[in-house]
C-alpha cells in the first residue's frame, strides 16, 4: 500500500510553512471520503505520513494556507486570494511512496511528485 508524505515550502519568504492543516480525501464514484488530517511543523512537515496504506484511486490533499498568511502578516485583506488549495492526484502504483509537496506564495503555487 502506497505511503503519502508532504512539505510545504513558503516561496515568498524562503521559509517552511508551519501550522497549515493538511487533509486527505479519498475521491470515489459516491463522493469523496476524509482519511486523516495533519499540521506542518516546523519544517513544512508532518510528523507521519497522511497515510501509509492507500490503494490505487483518486485522492485530494486541501491545504489550509489562508490562516498560514493571516498570522504571517503582510497586509493581505479578507477575502485572501488563496485559502484552501486542493490538489487532486492519481496513485497507480500502491507500492510506491507518493510525496506530493507545494510550494506557496499569497498569489500562487505549485506541485509535482517529489521523492
Amino acid at each position: 500500500m502506497a505511503r503519502l508524505t508532504t512539505h510545504i515550502l513558503d516561496t515568498a519568504s524562503g521559509r517552511p510553512a508551519s501550522g497549515v492543516i493538511v487533509e486527505l480525501f479519498a475521491i470515489g464514484v459516491d463522493g469523496e471520503k476524509a482519511i486523516s488530517e495533519i499540521v506542518t511543523n516546523d519544517d513544512g512537515r508532518g510528523d507521519r505520513p497522511l497515510d501509509d496504506g492507500l490503494a490505487d484511486g483518486v485522492y485530494e490533499l486541501r491545504f489550509h494556507v489562508g490562516d498560514y498568511f493571516r498570522a504571517a502578516g503582510g497586509g493581505q485583506a479578507d477575502p485572501l486570494f488563496l485559502d484552501v488549495v486542493p490538489i487532486r492526484f492519481g496513485i497507480r502504483r500502491a507500492e510506491d511512496h507518493y510525496h506530493v509537496p507545494l510550494l506557496i506564495s499569497p498569489f500562487g503555487y505549485s506541485t509535482y511528485r517529489g521523492s
